[in-house]
């Protein structure tokens, strides 16, 4: 027989087993990664060898930072540390030596720091021999100060700093280029940032003007300029080019600043020169660059600072509001120039991209004048028809609100729009070039008119024919982008022209009327339709309620002519293609709201727009496709009704509930003979419901015996009708509707008859009835059961 320890003593054995297993598995983990970094180091025998595993089976923590980053990390923090001792010396314990003693200090010090990185690379120490020359670097500056202090403290401190960075400049570059210290990367790097110095300090120093201070910036740019391109030192060539871009950069934004802020044409000629030595830098550099993108960027910078220096000289000499177009004529004339140079392809396509930078900035400065031209004329809203303003200037903004030196709009955009126009072939810009050519004409047109400020009419005639253009573009163009930018402008445009026409009576339905039929011809194009057809009969909207307002019409009346959008939309919809339908119908279904909110002041007005919205609703439900604007029909049509009703001040509920119940019951009989699977409550619930329960509540209020007697036999038809035909929701309804009634006519009987009795009869008549119930609690439940179940067979 096996034997069974006791539970207590398998769980301990169980236990102990289950702690050997996970120490055995931890000491074969740890010996598994032992042999994994000795295999590793067995490929890699230039690394150090394996670390031998301890005894307790763990591996040893790995380093957090490699040995030559904190050789570096020591070497730059004891340079810092001695520098900061030689200034403490220099600046403290100065005074307490003799001029002897301050010779030999500084001097031997110094040299000594400087030589002491020779024998250190010869031992191969280059990291320290780096942190030597720094400290040895940073004594010599100090050095300066100690001269300055010393030999030259009347001197000037801005001049003598410059002396002094040109002298370190230079000696620091011939340290560098020793036999032995070139190996050091430090030298030549601190000399060219020490380089940047001498020609901005001594230009401030001998109280120079911005532009000498600009020249010198620019010329120290050039120095960096050739040195990056001519030295091979990586560290070298990344600090002159910095420093070409620093110094170039300050010098060209300078320049820049003194063109646009010349007062005559010796300043902007001044101005010209060195943005025209900052622009030679830049070509200097990219056609030394050997790749293309640094190629591309520096032309695009020369051809930027050319057109400012050329633009700023015409600047000068011509009136202010010729200024953009100086500039932009300069900026389309360089990529001709340049082209005629025989330059490599990259300075060229920069030199293209700068001009495109010109445009695209002259452009902008039209924009507010474009805003003012499409936004200026809403303002007619709030002084509708107060009579046509003296101009288009007028028309659209007043004197205080228009831009000064926009007399030159118009040639800027018709000028970016022709370039744009003639000069791009290439395929894949030249659709770009043609959408931006569009919208610089289309601005073009839309800003002349007040530019010119021709006289009222002929303004709304450019815009008109500014309309049609747009239009017409859109409609020749072969579908894309340009379509659908041309359709945009011409939406925008008719918005404008239609804010503008408000300001003279008789102008507003013609313009409305020339709008409406341009977007209703253009909507004979399937592609524009989705947009012009529903702006057509917006328009159309807008002229039906101007030629009323104009003809004297009150709100109400004017709802009648709206009504015409709304039957148009339902006519023309199933005549246009698939994506300009509902488009077509949400706009005639707007229109048909405004004609309900223009009716709703006058209630017989009101009811007969309902009935025609419910009638137009009617035809368009005739459709396949739309069978569901058959509830909106009806439900226009009884509300037509409510309101007829409530306008001839009637009051009985039937009139109001009966229109909506009866043809509710007829539709439920229908689709019950046509077989649709629908139960009694969703055929007939809503029409009952409608019919029979407001007359309810109205006889439960009524003093008199006429409605609940005509309720009472309705209910008792209703409810032998829905036992008849074992119909569920009339035999519920109408019983319901029977009782109530019923007990609202005997409810005043029932009261007299218990103030007659005496006050012990209602508990022993509750008493027997429980008795009687309880005798019979098994049969009456059957019975119960019965009639639910003759309920639930019923539909």
């Amino acid at each position: 027989m096996t034997y069974s320890p006791p539970p207590a003593e398998e769980l301990r054995l169980i236990d102990a087993e289950l702690w050997q297993l996970d120490a055995r598995r931890a000491h074969l983990l740890a010996r598994r990664t032992w042999l994994v970094t000795v295999l590793r180091q067995a490929a890699a025998p230039a690394q150090a060898p394996a670390p031998a595993i301890p005894a307790s089976g763990f591996a040893p923590a790995r380093a957090e930072a490699a040995v030559p980053r904190v050789q570096n990390v020591l070497l730059v923090l004891g340079g810092v540390l001695l520098t900061v001792a030689a200034i403490a010396f220099t600046l403290v314990s100065w005074g307490h030596l003799g001029i002897a003693g301050r010779a030999l200090v500084l001097g031997g010090v110094t040299a000594a720091v400087l030589a002491a990185p020779v024998p250190l690379l010869a031992r191969g120490l280059r990291s320290t021999g780096e942190a030597v020359a720094g400290l040895g670097l940073a004594l010599t500056v100090l050095d300066a100060y100690a001269l300055h202090e010393v030999a030259f403290a009347g001197a000037d401190s801005t001049g003598f700093a410059a002396g002094a960075a040109a002298v370190l400049a230079a000696g620091w570059a011939a340290y560098g280029t020793l036999p032995r210290v070139r190996e050091l990367r430090l030298p030549l790097p601190a000399a060219l940032a020490a380089g940047q110095l001498p020609l901005l300090l001594w230009a401030v120093a001998a109280g120079a003007g911005p532009s000498v201070i600009a020249g010198a910036l620019l010329v120290t740019a050039a120095g960096d300029t050739a040195v990056a391109l001519r030295w091979a030192v990586p560290a070298v060539r990344v600090t002159a080019t910095a420093g070409a871009f620093g110094a170039g950069g300050c010098g060209a934004l300078a320049a820049g600043w003194l063109s646009w802020s010349a007062s005559g044409p010796g300043a902007a000629a001044r101005a010209a020169l060195l943005l025209l030595l900052a622009a030679g830098i830049a070509v200097a550099a990219g056609l030394r660059s050997r790749a293309e993108e640094h190629t591309t960027g520096l032309s695009v910078a020369a051809g930027l600072l050319a057109v400012g220096a050329l633009g700023g000289l015409a600047r000068s000499v011509l009136p202010a509001m010729w200024t953009v177009p100086a500039y932009l004529v300069c900026g389309v004339a360089l990529p001709a120039v340049v082209r005629r140079a025989a330059l490599p392809r990259a300075l060229r396509r920069g030199a293209v991209l700068a001009s495109v930078a010109v445009q695209g900035l002259a452009l902008v400065t039209v924009v507010p004048l474009v805003g003012i031209a499409l936004l200026g004329p809403a303002s007619w809203v709030a002084r509708i028809w107060s009579g046509a303003p003296d101009g288009a200037r007028a028309a659209v903004a007043t004197e205080e609100v228009w831009p000064p030196y926009a007399g030159t709009a118009p040639l800027v955009t018709a000028v970016v729009a022709a370039v744009l126009a003639l000069t791009v072939r290439d395929g894949a810009l030249r659709a770009r070039a043609r959408l931006t050519a569009l919208t610089a004409a289309w601005a073009t047109v839309l800003v002349l008119p007040p530019v010119l400020d021709m006289p009222y009419a002929a303004g709304l005639m450019v815009l008109g024919v500014l309309t049609a253009g747009t239009l017409a573009v859109a409609a020749r163009a072969r579908g894309g982008d340009l379509a659908v930018t041309a359709l945009v402008l011409a939406s925008v445009t008719s918005v404008a022209v239609g804010f503008e026409a408000l300001a003279a009576r008789a102008a507003t339905p013609s313009v409305l009327a020339v709008l409406a039929v341009l977007f209703a011809a253009a909507s004979t194009r399937a592609r524009l339709s989705p947009v012009t057809a529903p702006a057509a009969l917006v328009h159309a909207t807008a002229l039906a309620c101007a030629a009323g307002a104009a003809a004297g019409w009150a709100p109400q009346h004017i709802a009648l002519p709206v009504l015409a959008v709304p039957a148009v939309a339902a006519l023309v919809a199933p005549r246009t293609g698939g994506a300009a339908r509902v488009p077509v119908e949400v706009a005639g279904g707007a229109a048909g709201l405004l004609a309900v909110a223009l009716a709703v002041p006058a209630p017989p007005m009101l009811a007969l727009v309902l009935a025609l919205c419910g009638a137009i609703t009617a035809g368009a439900a005739l459709r396949p496709d739309r069978r569901a604007l058959g509830h909106a029909s009806a439900a226009l049509f009884v509300l037509a009704s409510w309101v007829r009703l409530a306008a001839w001040e009637v009051t009985a509920p039937e009139a109001y509930t009966l229109p909506a119940a009866l043809p509710a019951l007829v539709v439920g009989v229908l689709r019950r003979r046509r077989g649709v699977r629908a139960s009694s409550w969703a055929a007939y619930g809503p029409g009952l419901v409608v019919a029979l329960l407001p007359s309810l509540a109205a006889a439960w209020t009524d003093a008199h015996w006429q409605r609940p007697l005509l309720l009472g036999a309705a209910a008792l038809l209703v409810t032998l009708l829905g036992a008849r035909h074992r119909l569920k929701a009339p035999l519920v309804l109408g019983g319901a509707v029977l009782a109530l009634d019923a007990l609202h006519e005997l409810a005043p009987y029932l009261v007299q008859v218990t103030d007659a009795l005496p006050r012990w009869v209602p508990p022993a008549l509750a008493g027997l009835l429980l008795l009687v119930v309880g005798a019979t609690y098994e049969r009456r439940l059957r019975d119960v059961r019965r009639v639910r179940e003759v309920l639930g067979g019923m539909d």
